[in-house]
């Protein structure tokens, strides 16, 4: 069974760090890190294809008024200074910047003049088929450009980099805001294989709490029932974003692209009930675990009630012949000693037949 970790976090929450500052000031809120941010290029048309990794960004703001497609991925928010400097070659607003540099923010879709900013999480399996990473990535999209912003280097976008490259499918034809399609369909279809390794563990759990009640058992079922909702709060605001999408976007996207949204929307909201069908499923777990306990406590006890009963009256034997009276005949037979002995043997099988033939034992 893959086991889902603990997350130790710290007691200081990241977005604390932006309390007291006034709206638009840009402070990477995410896990520190020394990694250079790479930010690399994909420029490409119908017929041709260029990726090139750049380090000097003033080469971005010849991609905005482009005739071809460019998608500019950003691998790494870390360093704030890059960042605005992003921004300004694409007059990006400082409120959208600073959403983009908050890794705790809510999914959700804003609208501006000459472009538009989608923001949720992207989530998939570790590579240790454990754990559950979780990372902020956001989608400015403009007239023939789109930024992609990430957390970190490395994505699950592998693929549709390889379909640009060699041509494969409508993705070059279509344009930067199929691409947009693309990458966010993408990213809700690995929600799906979250959600299928979070039942699978659900169904492993269902087994084990048949046999195994001890609080590590308990303590993972706490854990995976914190996944479960973390992704169902996940999921909530991203469909309210997908719905937007697919309704308010005509400045920027085509009537065709928003049916390829409307599936996207479809596929969530059918992702949404399979998660309430998992909290369902863990609530029972808990349910069975608690039952387990309970039943294993009774039985504890069914035990030792049983054994104080028998006892009960060779205790009442040996408490009258243990009383130092002169005038007890049975004390001075022959035989007494073993009479006795025979007759709380006697007693103490009868009454292991009599709870046999109950069930009690």
């Amino acid at each position: 069974m893959a086991k889902i970790q603990k997350t130790v976090k710290s007691t200081t929450s990241s977005t604390a760090k932006k309390a007291g500052q006034p709206p638009g000031t840009l402070i990477y809120t995410g896990k520190k890190t020394t990694e250079k941010v790479i930010v690399t290029i994909y420029n490409y048309t119908s017929d041709t294809f260029e990726e090139q990794e750049i380090t000097q960004l003033n080469d971005l703001s010849k991609f905005k008024n482009n005739t071809s497609n460019t998608w500019i991925n950003i691998s790494g928010l870390h360093e704030t200074a890059l960042i605005e400097k992003i921004g300004t070659c694409f007059n990006l607003d400082a409120m959208l910047l600073e959403d983009v540099l908050n890794t705790n923010h809510r999914p959700k879709v804003d609208f501006f003049e000459d472009h538009l900013f989608f923001t949720l999480k992207m989530i998939g399996i570790h590579t240790n088929q454990k754990d559950i990473d979780y990372e902020q990535v956001s989608f400015v999209l403009g007239d023939s450009w789109l930024l992609t912003f990430q957390e970190r280097n490395g994505d699950i976008y592998n693929n549709i980099r390889e379909r640009l490259k060699n041509k494969v499918g409508k993705l070059r034809d279509l344009g930067v805001e199929y691409l947009f399609y693309r990458l966010t369909d993408t990213t809700v279809d690995y929600y799906f294989y979250v959600s299928d390794f979070l039942s699978e563990e659900i169904q492993e759990m269902e087994n084990k709490v048949l046999h195994n009640f001890d609080s590590k058992l308990l303590e993972e079922i706490q854990l995976l029932k914190k996944e479960v909702n973390k992704l169902k709060r996940i999921i909530i605001p991203v469909k309210e974003a997908i719905s937007l999408l697919e309704k308010d976007s005509e400045s920027f996207l085509k009537k065709q692209t928003k049916k390829f949204f409307k599936d996207v929307y479809e596929h969530v909201v059918h992702l949404n009930d399979a998660i309430d069908l998992q909290r369902d499923n863990i609530s029972s777990v808990m349910e069975s675990y608690q039952f387990g306990v309970n039943n294993k406590t009774n039985n504890v006890m069914q035990l030792l009630t049983i054994i104080s009963t028998i006892f009960i009256p060779l205790t009442f034997i040996a408490g009258v012949y243990g009383m130092n009276f002169e005038n007890m005949p049975e004390l001075s037979w022959k035989y007494s000693y073993f009479v006795i002995w025979g007759l709380m043997l006697l007693i103490f099988i009868v009454m292991l037949i009599y709870f046999k033939r109950k069930k009690w034992l």
